[in-house]
């Protein structure tokens, strides 16, 4: 055998014994499906698993993470969107091989796609005219996310040549003159500087939703806040014996929640060695030790506060504002900027929007509140319906209340969860490591 097939052999080797193991189980729990991934250590790796649970639209109720040496041991909780436990054995299996190769295979991105990124001040209005200038300068959007967060805006949307419906030539004047005007649209007038982002690309393969989290992080949306009390409770405290800070979160309960928090831990070079995530009711509790990737725990008080107000806003982005509006038609040139602008005209701000286009229909969700933020008339809502199309528009609930009622009964033996903000973080940090311990993923010394 040649010294190239054998330096092949043991790559393929290495990749082999590296690769994650999964195991998932429906035995544990009553409404909940345990999936159990070992893997090796490696930068990102918590974050591809979870990244991938919650891509597959699964909530996650409970989660034990802890490594060891150069290994991980992560167990997670998952439900459906109805809080039943994974019984397609399709699905299952998806899971997980999407897992075990998730490490090594690369994601295929949006290719044959021109990625546009927004940053800027939000005002009412401001999505609709950013797709009234894409549908003036014939470009067809493909996928778009916005979210806002402490009055400023970050979108990715995707788009494609109207008319050929191929990647925008960047050769030809056309990027500059689409950069140009979505940038005039996102100038504000309130003394920022550097207010305005915009930037393009072709493909990619950043996932969006991470990628929205770095465009607000880069845009300091968390420096601002307009309602301390409504804030998700975090603290940070210092175990130099140990040499981890724990990062303690008390928040209601979502979709995604555990993917913001660890998404915002990974870019800002905070490395998870343990943690401990439950659910009581709507309240999630959640709890890591981390130290940044130069080994060290957190070393100062401004380092605590920037890492506090972080992830203050990182769960804040997704919160559900609003009522959410779905939007489910034939997909037509031109229709982004039609909705959105009976929807501007009638005094409703977007909060958050998912625009998809999927063999030829449009599936958006809008989650829209009045000017100042508030609730909106339910008479505005069923004009602008009549407006949109009764058929095409519908009013939806943010979250599945059978997901809700599937956590409770789960967790009736945490009551005394619900009891106090405070005293919750500090008596979870007890439970931590010996959740970890019985499950057998650290040791004594850890």
């Amino acid at each position: 055998m040649e010294l190239s097939d054998c330096s092949n052999e043991y790559e393929k080797l290495v990749v082999r014994m590296n690769m994650p193991r999964v195991v998932i189980d429906n035995g544990v729990c009553p409404n909940s499906t345990v999936v159990k991934i070992d893997s090796a250590r490696s930068p990102g790796i918590l974050l591809e698993s979870v990244q991938l649970l919650t891509d597959m639209n699964l909530w996650i109720r409970k989660a034990y993470i802890s490594s060891d040496g150069k290994w991980n041991m992560d167990v997670f909780h998952v439900s459906d969107l109805n809080g039943n436990k994974l019984t397609d054995e399709n699905l299952i299996r998806y899971i997980e091989k999407s897992i075990e190769t998730s490490h090594y295979s690369k994601t295929e991105g949006y290719t044959g796609l021109t990625a546009l990124e927004l940053t800027g001040t939000d005002r009412v209005g401001l999505l609709s005219e950013v797709f009234a200038v894409l549908a003036d300068l014939h470009c067809d959007v493909v996928e778009a996310k916005a979210w806002t967060h402490n009055g400023r805006i970050a979108s990715m949307i995707y788009v494609k040549d109207g008319n050929s419906g191929t990647p925008i030539d960047g050769d030809s004047g056309r990027v500059q003159r689409i950069e140009g005007q979505l940038r005039n649209l996102l100038k504000a007038d309130d003394g920022y500087q550097n207010d305005t982002r915009t930037c393009v690309s072709y493909g990619g393969n950043t996932h969006m939703e991470r990628r929205l989290h770095q465009r607000m992080f880069m845009d300091r949306d968390y420096e601002k806040k307009f309602d301390l009390e409504k804030s998700p409770i975090v603290s940070v405290q210092n175990l130099p014996k140990r040499g981890y800070s724990v990062v303690n979160l008390q928040c209601k309960d979502r979709l995604k929640l555990l993917f913001d928090v660890v998404c915002t831990l990974t870019d800002m070079a905070y490395i998870v060695f343990h943690a401990a995530i439950r659910t009581v009711g709507e309240t999630a509790f959640l709890e890591f030790y981390v130290r940044h990737s130069d080994g060290n725990p957190v070393s100062s008080e401004p380092e605590r506060q920037r890492l506090i107000q972080c992830l203050q806003a990182a769960i804040e982005r997704r919160t559900i504002k609003g009522v959410k509006l779905e939007l489910c038609t034939a997909d037509r040139p031109g229709l982004l900027a039609e909705v959105t602008r009976v929807l501007r005209e009638n005094g409703l701000n977007i909060a958050r929007a998912e625009i998809s286009t999927k063999d030829s229909i449009a599936r958006n969700v809008f989650y829209v509140t009045d000017a100042n933020g508030n609730l909106i008339d339910p008479e505005i809502i069923k004009s602008v319906r009549e407006k949109i199309g009764i058929d095409d528009l519908s009013v939806k609930e943010p979250f599945p209340i059978s997901c809700r009622e599937a956590a409770e009964k789960e967790q009736q033996q945490d009551h005394q969860g619900r009891n106090g903000g405070g005293t919750v973080l500090v008596s979870l940090g007890s439970l931590v490591m010996r959740n970890l311990y019985q499950l057998g993923l650290i040791k004594t010394h850890y």
